[in-house]
């Protein structure tokens, strides 16, 4: 699995201004020593430390700065730029602790910084995730639907709530433009402080494997872990599909979560109830009879299904899908149950899921007056194309117009199979 992250650490001549995640206005200092103790390696000076950051052109004075190796350049290349904007110290491994040095800042040195690098943010912002009901939601697809599903029925439950995820992160009724589908560690933590700082105290969030396996959850333990599906995906990154799932898996593990809701139509998630070293509850939009939650009186309409979640002591609970698809009654089922396992009323989470309004990018409309209906998806793998044009034609009576992209920088293999679904799911297709 490959070990190396896939941006670089800086821009040799980015223009040194402050950019990077939210902080919170507040931070409480921790004294350079504390970390130092922590990482096991002699403390190396005073200093106080206020916020950790892996981008140099994101330090703020009190700063952390750690100085990861990268796929095209070393962090330690750009520790004077940290050290002119504030940086109270340098975090890096053996390759760079010459050049951090080289400032005149203290350096801890340790073999895998970022391997560190989310515990010492975690430590630096107080436990920021121990004060909110931390939710993280992994699978190839559903992962952003389910999210803001989720974050629907929180709100109907009163609670104040924080979103991150691919389209965008939340806090309250600020929105700010994601990056990447999961923070790195350095930005999630300060994300967490500053919705604690906010009287956030509940977030529904993305989980990619990409996160996993490079650290950037490192120092989360997720009240509720969510599995939706797994399917072909990322083979740019994982060598294989069992691969894929071993970096999911970890997830589903003490270290990284309390309980877990695992989707039992998926073969993955039927695997995963039995490898998962966590308390598990399932569910089956298929009505699966050996599931903890199931499915029924399902009826997919044009706008969003209806269905009632049966559940394992006999609760009956209505629910609407606000997207159509079928697809969208297991990303509806994965919210509701996930919501009941954390402890909220179940029928005031599912009408809180039914009052979404729509998830961006997801089968979302178009509405200029036109005398058909138009949407816009995300779907960037195979499956996800079959899934969207599949629920389509079965609200569409006439043709279906396809215009389909597929990214140039990741996995190029997908391109010929999901060229595929388009040509047999639609009548008029541009690519």
């Amino acid at each position: 699995m490959p070990q190396a992250d896939q941006y670089r650490t800086a821009q040799p001549d980015a223009p040194a201004k402050q950019t990077g995640a939210p902080r919170p206005e507040r931070p409480r200092p921790t004294q350079l020593g504390e970390l130092a103790a922590r990482l096991g390696v002699q403390t190396p000076g005073a200093a106080e430390i206020t916020g950790i950051t892996h981008d140099s052109r994101a330090v703020r004075p009190g700063d952390l700065y750690a100085a990861l190796p990268g796929a095209r350049f070393h962090g330690a290349d750009f520790a004077a730029q940290a050290a002119d904007l504030g940086a109270a110290a340098v975090l890096t491994d053996e390759s760079g602790a010459e050049r951090a040095a080289a400032t005149g800042l203290p350096v801890l040195v340790t073999e895998n910084p970022r391997g560190r690098m989310g515990e010492l943010a975690t430590e630096i912002y107080g436990h920021p995730g121990d004060d909110l009901l931390q939710i993280g939601i992994t699978g190839t697809s559903g992962k952003t639907t389910t999210a803001y599903l989720v974050e629907g029925g929180l709100k109907a439950a009163g609670r104040s709530t924080g979103l991150i995820g691919t389209v965008e992160m939340r806090i309250g009724d600020e929105r700010i433009k994601s990056e990447r589908t999961t923070p790195e560690a350095t930005d999630l933590q300060a994300l967490f402080a500053v919705m604690r700082e906010r009287g956030a105290d509940a977030v529904a969030m993305e989980v990619s494997s990409h996160a996993l396996v490079l650290g950037r959850v490192d120092g989360c333990v997720f009240d509720i872990a969510v599995f939706n599906n797994l399917s072909p995906e990322h083979m740019e990154f994982h060598s294989d599909m069992e691969d894929y799932f071993q970096a999911k898996a970890q997830l589903f593990t003490p270290r990284r979560s309390r309980e877990a809701v695992v989707n039992f139509d998926d073969e993955y998630g039927r695997r995963l109830v039995d490898e998962a070293t966590v308390p598990v509850t399932t569910f089956s939009a298929e009505g699966h009879p050996d599931a903890d939650w199931r499915a029924e009186d399902v009826e997919v309409g044009t706008h969003g299904s209806t269905f009632t979640a049966v559940g394992p002591a006999g609760e009956r609970v209505r629910a609407q899908a606000p997207l159509p698809g079928p697809f969208n009654v297991a990303n509806t089922l994965a919210a509701v149950v996930t919501l009941a396992v954390a402890g909220l009323d179940p029928q005031t989470a599912a009408d809180g899921i039914a009052a979404v309004p729509g998830v961006p990018g997801r089968l979302e409309r178009v509405d200029a007056g036109q005398p058909y209906l138009a949407v816009v998806d995300y779907a960037h793998k195979t499956d996800a194309v079959e899934s969207v044009l599949r629920s389509l034609r079965k609200v569409t009576k006439g043709k279906v117009h396809i215009v389909l992209g597929c990214g140039g920088d990741r996995d190029r293999t997908k391109r010929g199979p999901m060229g595929a679904a388009a040509a047999r799911n639609g009548r008029h297709r541009r690519a």
